[in-house]
């Protein structure tokens, strides 16, 4: 069955570009141009992946994030055409997988749903390794997270950067390399997401995220799991 995809966009020429393309590919696609009506569909019918507006009539795109992610592991591309830092680390931090800056070329835009949703296909093809480090315990077949014994919900990009990390513990993995991981891809974009991402998972797993345990950063290399 191919693979269904929610847009929510409010402006009509982008809603309409961004669903004949994904059409195209071969997607079944649903699009919606407000965020009230957005939520409630993708609270009641299954999708493979959500490509959300940041800036909508209804509700926002982030607070459309922010409930679905409490409650689905649904992979999220936000749409943003501010130019600001602050505003995807944002989308990232409510639990967005990837965002997309306006204005974007249809073929940039593919190229990231093609690797999130191959991406999940590997998530679900995963071996039956618990891994196990200090707290952390990671099920990678049932992507479940425990962290000093309580669970914790994690997005799939959350997901995936720890289960990379725990992989090899105590090694440091650059940004590139992290970024390549989780897109499934050699073109990794803006490399400064990165840090976005690991904020977000240290917000879920450090006692204190501003005083790290677990995720060590190494000036100038990357990012290493350690024992806590």
């Amino acid at each position: 069955m191919n693979e269904r995809i929610l847009v929510v966009e409010d402006a009509e020429a982008i809603l309409d570009a961004v669903t004949d393309a994904l059409a195209a590919e071969g997607f079944e696609v649903e699009g919606v141009a407000d965020g009230t009506t957005a939520l409630a569909l993708a609270e009641s019918e299954p999708f493979d992946l959500v490509i959300l507006d940041l800036m909508l009539p209804g509700l926002s795109g982030t607070e459309i994030c922010r409930r679905l992610r409490a409650e689905s592991p649904v992979p999220i591309i936000m749409l943003t055409a501010r130019d600001s830092e602050a505003d995807r680390v944002l989308g990232l931090e409510v639990g967005a997988d990837d965002y997309v800056t306006k204005p974007f070329s249809e073929v940039e835009l593919l190229s990231r749903v093609h690797a999130i949703l191959r991406r999940r296909e590997l998530d679900r093809a995963g071996d039956s390794t618990m891994r196990r480090l200090g707290g952390l315990s990671i099920d990678v077949v049932k992507h479940e997270v425990l962290v000093d014994g309580e669970p914790v919900a994690l997005s799939p990009s959350e997901y995936k950067l720890l289960a990379l990390l725990a992989e090899q513990p105590g090694r440091v993995f650059t940004r590139r390399e992290i970024m390549q991981h989780l897109w499934q891809s050699t073109y990794v974009g803006d490399q400064r997401a990165c840090d976005a991402h690991v904020s977000s998972l240290r917000r879920k797993i450090e006692p204190d995220r501003s005083h790290p345990e677990r995720i060590l950063t190494v000036p100038g290399f990357g990012y290493k799991l350690v024992a806590a």
